[in-house]
């Protein structure tokens, strides 16, 4: 039991130069992220002590920073913008609503201005992560469990086993695997921690285990988006493999791999309803179906941005005026579920204009040029822009706050994948 404390009190942040600030600071972090996967209610008072511990460190700490960090500033920026539009929106409470969930924007990119962390306390944001998203899958695993036992009890007696078997493991493939955080978001998580360990080599049988466990995570939450970027991190790491043969058994194990997870019988149901119905109205019963909606989302989306593409229509107006254009082209169901854009960048167009996406635009753009130094970390910028593109980030708090942590310590002067020392020195 002592050996297990001692052991557990080594994951947290222990830097014997930091003061109590700093430790309330990262261990709050810690403990978020390990809670983020889980439940978004969860994390919440660990963010806020979060901040309020960073802010003291502000004004308690040394406030010189490295110039080179200024990029960290575009996230204040696109805050203002998102503030600055409040002055031609007409519905004030939603606005303000949105402002208050991203005040993360705001606040934690100037903590990292002045915080100072080395390599191994912001690796284990990834570490924690880790964790809660094993502790996510068994949680997610045994609530399809039960629903896969009651759903037996309602079989025929006279069935055989082989009925049961089949029945359940149907019901199984088909029910929506994570319901307490959306499963787009689970799917961002891991494909970040993936990055992270698959550019170590698998020596140990927990980290085999670990990663085993992720992909048949990844795979039960039939997110199409994180399939594709999987496929394309698959690609970069064949690319900086230079034995042929290892090259080849690597390919052979990405056909296999790929063709696995397209059989995927919540992939196969989507793909079958696209071909059927093209951008025709559906029904969301089926969750297979989202996909088809995301499609109706991004043309009723365009739609709108044509009529107001400088300024947009003001972070309180974007969503009604959306909802009303789904209503206009006859998508029932994206209006009476009042879905948002399911892209982040024309989110942010219908919020703010052409400015508000140029803004983000450039933040991913520093993003791109700061991780180009390997296929790995190129691979954790592929997930977080093409997360973008499928879904609203910014309007979400799990999306916003992972998002307002995440990208600016990857813009800093060293990557948070990098093996040196990360200091503000």
């Amino acid at each position: 039991m002592i050996n297990t404390i001692q052991h557990i009190k080594t994951l947290f942040y222990q830097d014997e130069n930091s003061n109590l600030v700093q430790r309330v600071f990262w261990n709050s972090l810690y403990i978020a992220f390990f809670l983020l996967p889980i439940d978004i209610n969860y994390p919440t008072p660990f963010f806020a002590v979060a901040i309020v511990s960073g802010g003291i460190n502000i004004f308690k700490g040394d406030k010189q920073y490295l110039s080179e960090n200024k990029i960290l500033l575009l996230f204040p920026l696109y805050f203002l913008m998102l503030l600055l539009s409040m002055f031609y929106t007409e519905n004030v409470s939603d606005g303000w609503y949105l402002i208050q969930r991203s005040l993360t924007l705001l606040l934690f990119p100037v903590i990292f201005l002045f915080v100072k962390e080395d390599g191994l306390s912001v690796r284990k944001l990834f570490d924690f992560l880790l964790y809660g998203l094993i502790v996510s899958f068994f949680i997610n695993l045994l609530m399809v469990l039960y629903d896969v036992f009651l759903f037996l009890g309602n079989i025929p007696p006279n069935s055989s086993f082989f009925d049961y078997v089949k029945q359940g493991w149907d019901f199984f493939m088909h029910v929506q695997f994570s319901s307490l955080v959306n499963p787009g978001y689970i799917s961002l998580y891991i494909l970040l921690v993936l990055s992270y360990y698959l550019k170590k080599e698998l020596n140990t049988i927990f980290r085999l285990l670990t990663v085993i466990v992720l992909f048949v995570y990844l795979f039960l939450l039939a997110t199409e988006s994180a399939y594709f970027t999987l496929f394309i991190m698959a690609l970069l790491l064949l690319l900086k493999v230079k034995d042929k043969v290892r090259r080849n058994l690597l390919i052979l194990v990405l056909v296999l791999g790929t063709l696995v997870f397209l059989s995927n019988p919540r992939i196969i149901d989507l793909n079958s309803n696209l071909n059927a119905r093209g951008l025709k109205e559906v029904s969301v019963n089926n969750p297979t179906i989202s996909e088809s909606l995301r499609l109706l989302s991004w043309r009723a989306s365009i739609k709108a941005i044509n009529e107001a593409p400088l300024l947009g229509y003001g972070v309180g107006d974007a969503h009604e005026e959306l909802v009303q254009k789904y209503k206009q082209l006859g998508y029932n169901e994206s209006y009476e579920h009042r879905y948002n854009a399911h892209n982040q960048f024309l989110e942010t167009w219908l919020q703010m204009g052409v400015v508000g996406v140029f803004a983000l635009m450039l933040i991913f753009t520093f993003l791109a040029y700061s991780m180009r130094r390997s296929y790995n970390e190129f691979s954790v910028f592929l997930a977080l822009f093409i997360a973008l593109l499928f879904e609203s980030m910014l309007v979400r708090f799990n999306g916003i706050v992972f998002f307002s942590i995440i990208v600016p310590l990857l813009l800093k002067k060293r990557s948070i994948l990098s093996s040196r020392i990360i200091r503000n020195e």
